[in-house]
């Protein structure tokens, strides 16, 4: 099922049937049962146009969104590279292999941008990239109660001057973005699931990469176990997972290019960079 949060409402998706579910988003999302709820309120709803997900907003109001970094091998050489003139060349290998992740404060709601509404890069950044990241919703008490695509914006050039630089260069107006729906699955996503992305400009791909999530060196039960010690979120939260796709080193976004990140399950969140 796939639950969108659109103009009118809440609306699920399950096999073709488009039903708005009468719940305001907070509670909604911080349902123990929200896979069970849903399907109760799909047997019972009657059916909508599909148009009424035509132009879906993010899927967040009181959340809030943290991150993990260094979870892919491709993001622990990146990071590397990008810190050694800082004396973080091996800084980030230790945390690949540590038992303890890193998790970060990404956004408040506020700083989220949806489905079509413009990412941007840091006024004094000079080296930005976006990084596609499978994104978990987590109800109150840490279960994994859906998934959603996730757009990272990191401006690399502030964060490889110092480690310490993290919080500027990830945190700021529009650097997350979240879409196009909730897959609401009580399942696992397979390890083959993909994660896709491209980075138009001018109308032609000036960059393409793809991962799966068999890469990814912690399981996600893991990063949300880590990130509820000592932490409580009473609307739930939203947990990046990392990334394991990373543009070369000469690649920066410029503005009016278009980042389209695709997990097959989920669907295709594209934005611009405004």
């Amino acid at each position: 099922m796939k639950l969108y949060r659109t103009p009118q409402g809440a609306v699920v998706e399950d096999s073709g049937k488009f039903v708005k579910v009468e719940a305001d988003w907070d509670s909604l999302v911080a349902r123990g049962d929200l896979s069970a709820f849903l399907k109760a309120s799909v047997e019972r709803g009657s059916s909508l146009d599909p148009a009424a997900v035509s132009a879906p907003l993010a899927p967040i109001v009181s959340q809030e969104v943290w991150a993990a970094g260094v979870t892919y091998y491709r993001s622990r050489d990146a990071r590397m590279e990008e810190s050694k003139s800082a004396g973080g060349g091996d800084f980030y290998d230790r945390v690949y292999s540590a038992e303890r992740p890193e998790l970060f404060f990404k956004a408040t709601p506020h700083r989220v941008v949806g489905p079509g509404q413009p990412v941007a890069i840091r006024s004094d950044a000079k080296w930005s990239v976006p990084e596609p990241e499978l994104t978990l919703l987590l109800t109150p008490k840490g279960q994994i109660a859906g998934y959603t695509i996730g757009n990272d914006m990191s401006s690399r050039d502030i964060e490889g001057e110092n480690p310490l630089y993290l919080p500027q260069a990830k945190v700021y107006n529009r650097s997350c973005a979240l879409g196009p729906c909730i897959l609401v699955s009580e399942e696992p996503l397979p390890a083959e699931t993909e994660i896709r992305l491209e980075i138009r400009r001018a109308n032609k791909i000036a960059y393409e990469g793809a991962t799966t999530v068999a890469s990814l060196k912690r399981q996600p039960k893991t990063l949300a176990e880590f990130l509820f010690r000592d932490n409580t979120f009473p609307n739930g939260c939203f947990l990046l997972t990392g990334t394991g796709i990373v543009p070369p080193d000469d690649f920066t976004l410029a503005h009016g290019d278009e980042i389209r990140i695709t997990i097959p399950p989920v669907g295709t969140l594209v934005n611009p960079v405004g």
